[in-house]
């Protein structure tokens, strides 16, 4: 019998309503449009309001989209991986209330946290189950609302971040379609340069770590950059040696959207034209485990039967990987 592969047969997404323009974030911090523009391709983002909103909250309107679109019934799904840096709570993880909104009975679900690249590593790992023959239909969510841990003092991240979900499912097939490979990596001596300082085990919450900021995400800009264009770029390049692909087999490249010469690098280093290559930072901003599967959403329509897409991430911990996806059915 042929090889058992984990195949996305559907996907979910969701952005909130409210639009947070360069325009807007030029009244609150010292910024301009064009300055943000020029440096991260960020037109606007997305923002969840209301008090006592959190990324379940996001994420559970992509997770029913999706079962209606696969005419998915709550009870045939056997796992929901939620990839997120945002939990609703510490505990349960965010993925235990997903199941419940969602009416996931017969499931169990757990958290990912890998920054910006837990998507990808979600996928690996759903994908996993699939090709055991364990399982029949696992979601994997990827979902932020990264507007909770951003200082909107502080240009440096204000800018770049906004809110959003995308849920994808798996399912098995003995087609060559599906996920072909991929290479995940970690280097955890960057933590120190794109991190939230305190809130964790390490440094519980008190008077002094919230009078000093320090619930909130922060990033050594440069540091994380050259890190960032370098090994997202490499990785992408890796897969598709690894895979023997050309660019011209190249159907399309669903990068990270953490800044738009981030993406440009990394499509240089694959030799790919502009052509193929996903981008809607413009819109949404960085939504951390949120791009690839919205990236997903937005286009999927433009996917064929037997595409090669080439999905690739970075992190802050550092975490980067790319994924080798042959695209399942015609949208």
């Amino acid at each position: 019998m042929s090889k058992i592969r984990a195949s996305i047969t559907g996907v979910g997404g969701y952005v909130p309503d409210y639009i947070l323009t360069n325009k807007e974030l030029e009244s609150i911090v010292e910024t301009n449009d064009e300055w943000i523009l020029t440096r991260t391709g960020i037109k606007e983002r997305r923002i969840l309001k209301g008090e006592g909103l959190g990324t379940s909250h996001i994420a559970i309107h992509a997770v029913k989209q999706l079962l209606e679109k696969t005419n998915t019934k709550p009870e045939e799904v056997d796992l929901l991986i939620c990839c997120t840096t945002t939990p609703d709570y510490v505990f349960p993880a965010t993925g235990n209330l997903l199941c419940d909104m969602a009416g996931l009975k017969n499931a169990f679900s757990y958290d990912l946290n890998a920054a910006c690249s837990g998507f990808l590593y979600g996928l690996m790992t759903g994908s996993q189950f699939i090709e055991t023959g364990k399982y029949k239909k696992v979601i994997v969510v990827g979902g932020d609302k990264m507007s909770s841990i951003i200082n909107y003092q502080d240009r440096a991240t204000c800018i770049i971040f906004g809110d959003g979900a995308g849920a994808i499912m798996l399912e098995p097939t003995h087609e060559e379609l599906g996920i072909m490979d991929g290479i995940l990596h970690t280097d955890g001596a960057g933590a120190q340069f794109l991190f939230q300082k305190s809130g964790g085990s390490r440094s519980p919450a008190t008077i002094e770590t919230v009078t000093n900021r320090e619930h909130f995400a922060s990033q050594e800009g440069s540091t994380v950059f050259k890190f960032a264009v370098t090994n997202m770029a490499n990785v992408a390049k890796e897969i598709m040696e690894k895979n023997n692909l050309t660019a011209e087999d190249i159907a399309y490249l669903a990068p990270h959207q953490a800044n738009k010469r981030i993406i440009d690098a990394t499509a240089e280093r694959m030799g790919v034209g502009s052509e193929k290559v996903l981008v809607n930072i413009e819109r949404y901003g960085n939504t951390t485990n949120g791009t690839i599967p919205l990236l997903l959403w937005d286009y999927e329509k433009k996917f064929k039967k037997g595409d090669n897409i080439v999905m690739a991430a970075f992190g802050g911990g550092f975490t980067w990987g790319a994924i080798y996806l042959k695209w399942a059915y015609n949208s």
